[in-house]
Order: structure tokens, then C-alpha cells, then sequence
């Protein structure tokens, strides 16, 4: 008797912290627009939706908290889906900054960055003249003097003030292989425990490159540090994508799309939304005749506390 279709989980990153709103008229900052595009990804198949917060005047990225709070209850109420807020904020923001929009909220999950890295976005500044507005362009080329800081007392604050603090799990983000081995290092310690949702991240300038190999690579290392106490999820930065997605899905990944990650749904054309990269790659889930997981077999698989345990 062949097995059942295991289950995916999509997560969909809905607007992040590193496109700037001169590359897409699509990516939403607004909170009214990013809680329309969270809730369209949730209809169309993301049990995950990891979530950063706009300037709703300019775009820029912001940690304030009472924006945080004008999307995310209107998220919540429309849909079951699992809140996932972001702990790595954007480029410059302090620790004390990137906590304090999760420490107000409570939520079910956030993202953990597993290493201090070199995060580079620069070369994107070359491809536009003709600015929307014009904290972009110094945002993009700033990034060349840019150390993206996640120092393992860092790491350590987050879990005891999130997870301890407030019964939050985490989305463990590794840029490259040592990454991995510091999320070995945490989980040996204790300060981390099972079961562990690692994000893989291919394709960002500073970290481990969207090669086929480094995606099997990756996904050895973590087998052996990790065995069955992990639950694999990739993506992938910019055209790099859906190709390295469709691969880590045949090797037994979960995945992330969403317009954070790349702002494209194919060849030179730019996504109209989230939920299309969503759908985009349900289809694809589908046609592996692999099933798509609910946001309450999420839950269960990652061991969550339940949406009715936040605080929006």
C-alpha cells in the first residue's frame, strides 16, 4: 500500500524588510495592504505567515510596535493562519528595536537568525535611477558596510525573553552551515529544544549561494546534527526561487515563497501579489502529489501554543 502525501508547510513572507517599494508596486507597506496580502496568502495555502511592519508613509522598514498592532489583529480575525512576527527586523535596527513589536504581541512564532553575517543587498541599487522615495537608494548601498548582528547572547535574549517569556516558537533562520552547527551548539545546551523548524536560506550576498549542492549539503548537515528532531524548510532569494524550492520539495523540504524573498513569478515578471507565489507553488506541491499542510496541522507538527495564546 503506497504512503500517504506528506504534509508541506508553505510560509509566506509577505513584504520583509529588504525590497523597497521603487522595485514593485506589488509590495505592500501600508498595514491595510499587508494584512489584505497575509489574509490572501492564508486563503490561497501559506499555514505560515512571517510578518514585518512599514513606515505606512514612506515604506521603510520599522519595528514599532503600534504599527505592528494596526495588521495583525485584522490578520487574526480573518484567518487561522500562524502569526509568525519577525525578530531580525532590518538593516541597523538594535535588538531592544527588533523585540519589541514580538514582546507586545506574543506570538505563536517568530523568526530567529542562527549567526552574525555580512547581509548585503547593494547591488540592487544599481538596477533603478528613478526613486519612489528617497530613503531607498542609501538604504540599498549602505548595506555594503552592513554586519547583520546575531551574536549568541543575542540569540540567548530572544529565546529566554520569547520563549521562556512567552511560550514562543521559533522559525530558525541559517544563512550558511555554521549556522547550523551554532543551532547545534544551543539545542546541546538546552537553550533550544525540539522539535526544530529550520529555514534554510539560499541566494542572500553574505551567505551560502543557491547552488543545487549547498541545498543538499544543508540538508545533510542538518540531518546528521539534528536527526529527526527537525522539520526542513527552504527558500530561496530572488530568481533562484521556485527552482530551489521544486528541488527541496522532492528531497523532502517545507517552503517558503512571498514577496520579502523574491519579488517575481517567473522569468522578467513581477508577481501581482503574495498569494499568486503561493499558489504558484501549491501547484507545484501538488503536482509532486505531496498534500498541503493547515495551519493547525502546523501547529501540531511544530509544536505551537495556538493562536488564542497571543496577545492582538
Amino acid at each position: 500500500m503506497a504512503k500517504s502525501p506528506r504534509k508541506i508547510i508553505i510560509t509566506c513572507a509577505v513584504t520583509g524588510g529588504i525590497h523597497t517599494p521603487t522595485m514593485s508596486a506589488a509590495l505592500p507597506y501600508k498595514p491595510a495592504d499587508i494584512a489584505e496580502q497575509a489574509i490572501a496568502a492564508a486563503n490561497a495555502g501559506a499555514s505560515i505567515l512571517h510578518l514585518h511592519a512599514r513606515d505606512p508613509e514612506t515604506g521603510r522598514p520599522t519595528p514599532d510596535p503600534e504599527v505592528f498592532m494596526q495588521f495583525l489583529p485584522v490578520i487574526k480575525q480573518a484567518t487561522n493562519a500562524v502569526v509568525n512576527i519577525t525578530t531580525g527586523g532590518g538593516l541597523g535596527m538594535t535588538v531592544e528595536q527588533r523585540l519589541a513589536a514580538p514582546l507586545r504581541a506574543s506570538p505563536e512564532m517568530c523568526s530567529l537568525n542562527m549567526g552574525s553575517m555580512n547581509f548585503s543587498i547593494h547591488p540592487m541599487a544599481d538596477k533603478y535611477s528613478d526613486w519612489k522615495f528617497d530613503w531607498e537608494e542609501p538604504f540599498l548601498r549602505g548595506s555594503d558596510d552592513f554586519i547583520f548582528r546575531n551574536t549568541f547572547r543575542d540569540i540567548e535574549r530572544v529565546v529566554k525573553d520569547l520563549g521562556e517569556g512567552h511560550g514562543t516558537r521559533f522559525e530558525l533562520e541559517c544563512y550558511d552551515v555554521g549556522h547550523l552547527y551554532n543551532l547545534a551548539f544551543m539545542a546541546d545546551r538546552g537553550v533550544l529544544k525540539p522539535p526544530f523548524f529550520i529555514q534554510t536560506i539560499f541566494g542572500i550576498l553574505g551567505g551560502i549561494g543557491p547552488d543545487p549542492e549547498n541545498v543538499t549539503f544543508m540538508k545533510a548537515t542538518a540531518d546528521r546534527l539534528f536527526g529527526n528532531d527537525y522539520y526542513w524548510s527552504v527558500l530561496a532569494a530572488g530568481r533562484h526561487q521556485m527552482p530551489v524550492l521544486t528541488q527541496a520539495l522532492v528531497q523532502g523540504a517545507n517552503v517558503r515563497v512571498g514577496l520579502e524573498d523574491s519579488l517575481y513569478i517567473g522569468r522578467g515578471r513581477l508577481a501581482a501579489n503574495n498569494a499568486e507565489q503561493v499558489t504558484k507553488i501549491r501547484s507545484i506541491i501538488e503536482t509532486l502529489d505531496m498534500e498541503v499542510a493547515t495551519p493547525d496541522e502546523a501547529r501540531a507538527m511544530l509544536a505551537l501554543k495556538g493562536g488564542d495564546r497571543v496577545a492582538f
